[in-house]
């Protein structure tokens, strides 16, 4: 059910009629999964079995009843489409790519800077391609990943073979599965997509927090490699080539403007991707863990389990520059709404934190500086110790 909840997303506003009738057979299908699902009173598993169903086409939904989480949750969704419908493409699209291509075009200067032969401008050089890497491999990925730089889907796997695998090194279904099915369908449920992938155990807090982050870039690198040995080989091949050509034309062209040899090349490709390493990971552990973890059989339904297991950080100029507002400053809004824009989940946000409110339900906000101490504090308890289970079975 989670699945078909998401699936009811911008892209379907041009299925409705001006009156906000559901016209289109496929669109009409997937709301009456919705409501079908929270009209009945499912076993613990239903929720979770509902996920992989394709039933055929039932015809209208049913009206659901007041105050349930389905029907709060699909008043939302009216609401956000019509903030969307009314919305200009510079609001759903243009003002992530103005961010993206500011990025792109303040690479050269950051290979101008690392040719210069001073300590001030190579460390100049360095932030400045660390911060525009960031913005293209996490920003833009981010996006990609989600289908959220355009509406056209064939042009949206081409952004996400480019951003996915050429900038950032990783298979596109590597990234998809781990982030967009797991992760965002099984939020903070344990086993399913708890954040356990950014759990180190191992380490010390203080190695953890400060040290390892910094070795992100090389570690990601593998994964990736390793995931593409699980794939089927042409798919495999594909992948490579591109991750190839995406780490080989970094390198090459810091040699052709920089005019550094190739191991300096190559030590400054990943030196200049560890910039922004510790408060990427930071921002991955603050937002979920140690907010409240659910088991499989007794997870919430939708609104409730995202109301609970998301947490908002506050608006920063950097974060919400080379991350995007999706991951700093409206979590929650991208965890309702996965395939809004960044600046549309900053355009909705008014919208989502107000009714959330008005219905008595959470909505988690913190500050970096506030969730960076209850780490330092709680670490072993948070990063190393199995979770504790919340039960909120009154509220399923």
């Amino acid at each position: 059910m989670d699945e078909e909840v998401e699936k009811i997303t911008c892209k379907d506003v041009s299925e409705k009629g001006e009156d906000g009738a559901v016209d289109d057979p496929s669109l009409r299908k997937r709301t009456a999964i919705v409501h079908r699902s929270i009209s009945s009173d499912p076993t613990p598993q239903a929720g979770i079995a509902e996920d992989n169903q394709e039933p055929g086409d039932v015809g209208s939904p049913p009206e659901t009843k007041e105050g349930d989480d389905g029907g709060q949750l699909l008043e939302l969704s009216r609401l956000i489409w019509e903030e969307w419908k009314k919305s200009s493409w510079w609001d759903k699209h243009g003002a992530d790519w103005a961010i993206i291509g500011l990025a792109m075009c303040s690479v050269p200067a950051g290979f101008l800077c690392l040719g210069s032969g001073s300590l001030f401008l190579f460390v100049l050089g360095i932030l400045i391609l660390g911060l525009a890497n960031s913005a293209i491999t996490v920003k833009g990925s981010h996006l990609a990943s989600h289908r959220s730089l355009c509406q056209s889907s064939q042009l949206g796997r081409i952004w996400a073979t480019f951003f996915i695998e050429v900038c950032s090194w990783i298979p596109v279904p590597c990234g998809e599965k781990g982030h967009v099915k797991q992760h965002h369908g099984h939020t903070n449920v344990i086993g399913l997509g708890d954040s356990s992938v950014w759990k180190a155990p191992f380490l010390s807090c203080a190695v953890y927090m400060f040290l390892a982050p910094l070795a992100l870039p090389v570690v990601t690198l593998f994964v990736g490699l390793r995931y593409m040995s699980q794939m089927a080989v042409p798919r495999a091949l594909c992948s490579l080539a591109c991750i190839s050509v995406g780490l080989w034309g970094h390198c090459w062209l810091l040699a052709q403007i920089s005019g550094l040899g190739a191991g300096s090349a190559i030590v400054c490709v990943f030196l200049s991707r560890s910039v922004m390493a510790i408060p990427f990971i930071h921002v991955n552990i603050f937002q979920h863990i140690g907010l409240p973890m659910f088991s499989p059989t007794q997870r919430p339904r939708r609104l409730i389990l995202m109301a609970h297991s998301v947490l908002n950080l506050p608006r920063n100029l950097i974060l919400d520059w080379t991350f995007g507002h999706s991951l700093i400053s409206c979590h929650v809004e991208h965890h309702l709404f996965p395939m809004l824009s960044d600046h549309m989940c900053l355009k909705v946000k008014p919208t989502v934190s107000g009714f959330l409110r008005t219905h008595n339900l959470p909505y988690q906000e913190d500050t970096y500086l506030s969730r960076l101490q209850l780490f330092l504090r709680d670490y072993n308890e948070l990063m190393v110790q199995t979770p504790p289970i919340t039960q909120l079975a009154e509220l399923r």
